[in-house]
């Protein structure tokens, strides 16, 4: 009896003890399981209240390091300038900046130029970094890309050094001009000569003028704003007037065909400008005796039907390097013709711009010693018009997506034109 007395003591005992370590093995592993691990101490949480949300919602690029330089929180615009790799900032730079601000507690900032990864071009992103304390452990770093901006600046002073250059051409031979006509007062022919070149530059000073007004508007207004049908007939018997004087002087045949009766939906006075620009510049660059041709048609488009209109001419062509920077402001191909005749080299700035604006483009086919065809393509009056309703913040710039020069229809210069009607 005492025996089993002893025998149920003892396993009394050891169910107990084996309680015990059971329950003892079971805190224990709620304890590992709730201690933090090694990657959860650069997680979010170790930010205090509310900066990663505000993290979320700011357009520059951020970086939250903390005491080993580890990246505790990167927004995916660092990772998209690579700014991060493999947890670690990987610009040394910005890295010695965010050390040295974690030692003294001071803001600092600077701009840096970095080179472009995995784009194989040769141009440096720029960029402004700015590294500030955040709480007792961490650094915040935010980075702003400048390379835009930087490119913008400098197109202003390629700008504005090119308008001071063309301004102080006409300027500066109407005050050598003035200067011919006092000096020749007593001679009634000289002063007849040289009054009517004054007048040559003071009309080129005033086209200056007022293409840099135009293109001012066209890059700054809203087309659509006023917008209307506008009947492609009329634009094109406009250009054709405006252009008449010239080519009578050459000698040169303006004739218009195509589809009758289309329009287009925007700006009159703008497509006016664009159209009349295109027609001015064949006339000009063409020789005597030869001809130019305005064709327009319908195209049939995803997300509603184009309108082309097609300028041709006989002229001196173009060449392949050329035709890559002829839509530049102030850029000529033949700049001693462009003087000649009174060019600005802002006419094809301006079409460019106004085709953009109202939700088309304008392309170029040309030859050298043959002739060019430009294309001006815009929405036809119905489809814009609903797409503007639709979306009326869209000024339209990616609605019809883009089209190689390459693939204009019209194969020769010489044949431009269906069934030609010469305008009187």
């Amino acid at each position: 009896m005492d025996v089993n007395a002893a025998v149920a003591a003892a396993a009394a005992i050891a169910g107990v003890l084996t309680g015990v370590i059971a329950m003892l093995a079971f805190r224990w592993s709620e304890r590992d399981q709730k201690r933090p691990t090694r990657t959860s101490l650069h997680t979010d949480p170790v930010l205090p209240p509310g900066v990663d949300t505000v993290l979320s919602v700011l357009r520059s690029s951020a970086v939250v390091l903390d005491e080993a330089d580890a990246v505790v929180k990167a927004s995916s615009a660092a990772y998209a300038l690579g700014l991060v790799r493999g947890g670690k900032l990987s610009v040394e730079p910005m890295l010695l900046m965010a050390r040295d601000t974690r030692r003294d507690g001071e803001i600092r900032q600077v701009e840096l130029d970095l080179p472009r990864r995995g784009t194989g071009r040769g141009e440096a992103l720029a960029v402004s970094a700015r590294v500030a304390p955040l709480g007792s452990r961490l650094v915040l770093l935010l980075v702003e890309d400048l390379t835009e901006a930087r490119r913008i600046e400098a197109v202003r002073r390629d700008f504005v050094a090119n308008v001071s250059h063309e301004l102080k051409t006409p300027v500066g031979a109407l005050s050598l001009l003035s200067e011919a006509v006092m000096d020749a007062a007593d001679e009634p022919d000289a002063v007849q000569r040289f009054a009517g070149r004054m007048q040559i530059e003071a009309t080129r000073l005033t086209n200056l003028v007022q293409e840099l007004i135009d293109l001012s508007r066209v890059q700054n207004d809203d087309p659509l704003e006023d917008a209307e049908p506008v009947r492609v007939d009329e634009l094109v018997a406009e250009a054709i007037d405006r252009c008449r004087h010239q080519a009578g002087t050459k000698q040169i045949t303006m004739a218009a065909g195509g589809t009758a009766d289309l329009h287009v939906w925007g700006n009159r006075g703008q497509l006016a400008a664009a159209l009349g620009n295109l027609v001015e510049n064949a006339v000009n660059y063409s020789p005597a005796r030869t001809r130019v041709g305005i064709a327009a048609r319908r195209l049939t488009a995803t997300g509603g039907d184009m309108i082309e209109v097609a300028v041709t001419d006989q002229g001196i062509g173009i060449t392949e390097k050329d035709k890559e920077r002829i839509f530049e402001r102030f850029y000529r191909v033949d700049p001693a013709r462009s003087r000649a005749t009174g060019g600005t080299g802002l006419g094809l700035a301006i079409v460019k711009h106004v085709a953009a604006s109202h939700g088309g483009e304008v392309t170029v086919w040309s030859a050298e010693g043959q002739g060019s065809t430009f294309t001006l393509r815009l929405p036809e009056a119905g489809a814009a018009r609903d797409r503007a309703q639709q979306h009326p913040a869209d000024d339209g710039l990616d609605d019809e997506p883009g089209r190689s020069s390459s693939s204009h229809p019209h194969t020769s210069p010489y044949e431009p034109l269906p069934a030609p009607e010469v305008l009187p």
